[in-house]
């Protein structure tokens, strides 16, 4: 047998690949200084973190008969989050409330790329991709809520008068109103995690290389949310500025008097 090096002249050579070396670059930390002192700032404040399950069904049509699912990538996008106060305690000495409970409704879809294969010898893999959506809503209470949200109430008040000739009826002309608004942080969500738990089948069983066109998709979803509102806390602290030379001259100490 010869077993010369004329059958790798079959081989299909591979592609050049254009590659740039990149120059190393210096890292050095930046100095700092201390700047003014801080006792006040406005920032996203975790008002709860709930891992919510969500169980779905449904059917999904396949746009050409399969014989065999061989994978499903899935992801989630939510279109709602959204905090709804229903029970509140006043903050002392203020007309802001804390909410002690609330509702969160969650809506979004788990959007599927299946994969699967024809009954061909040689066929190429087909996919469908489908939106399976979910709503719901969950009770935030007790230790649910990490951090509580704080909502001010707007309020309205009116004053009436006499009558300036007789003062024995009331003026229905004359009026005094007063309207305080308060505009609150809107709570909002972000998305965590999404772990799914799913069964995907034919709902006629199909044997060994019968198509089929129709996936029955049974799903857990267990979703972690995180809830915020940005609020305003007292710290203590001191503000850092990076202190770069050259930039600014150095201050003179001022001069002595003799």
């Amino acid at each position: 047998m010869n077993c010369s090096g004329k059958q790798n002249q079959n081989l299909p050579v591979p592609c050049p690949v254009t590659a740039q070396e990149q120059i190393p670059l210096t890292n050095l930390g930046t100095t700092v200084t201390a700047g003014a002192a801080v006792t006040r700032i406005k920032v996203p404040v975790v008002l709860a973190e709930p891992t919510l399950q969500i169980v779905v069904e449904s059917n999904i049509t396949l746009p050409s008969a399969a014989t065999e699912i061989k994978r499903v990538k899935k992801n989630v996008f939510l279109t709602q989050v959204k905090l709804i106060p229903v029970a509140f305690a006043r903050i002392d000495g203020t007309d802001f409330f804390n909410v002690t409970r609330a509702k969160l409704f969650v809506a979004g879809n788990i959007r599927k790329n299946i994969e699967y294969a024809s009954n061909a010898c040689n066929g190429a893999l087909q996919d469908r991709i489908a939106n399976v959506p979910f709503s719901g809503f969950t009770d935030l209470v007790g230790p649910s809520l990490i951090n509580a949200p704080i909502v001010g109430i707007s309020e309205s008040a009116e004053a009436n008068f006499l009558n300036d000739t007789t003062n024995l009826d009331a003026r229905l002309d004359k009026y005094f109103f007063q309207n305080l608004v308060k505009y609150n942080e809107q709570p909002y969500g972000e998305l965590v995690a999404a772990n799914f738990f799913e069964l995907d089948f034919s709902p006629n069983m199909a044997g060994p290389q019968r198509p089929f066109n129709t996936l029955r998709e049974k799903i857990v979803l267990d979703l972690t949310v995180k809830v915020l509102q940005v609020q305003q806390l007292a710290v203590a602290a001191t503000a850092v500025v990076p202190a770069l030379p050259g930039l600014t001259p150095p201050v003179s100490p001022p001069p002595t008097t003799l």
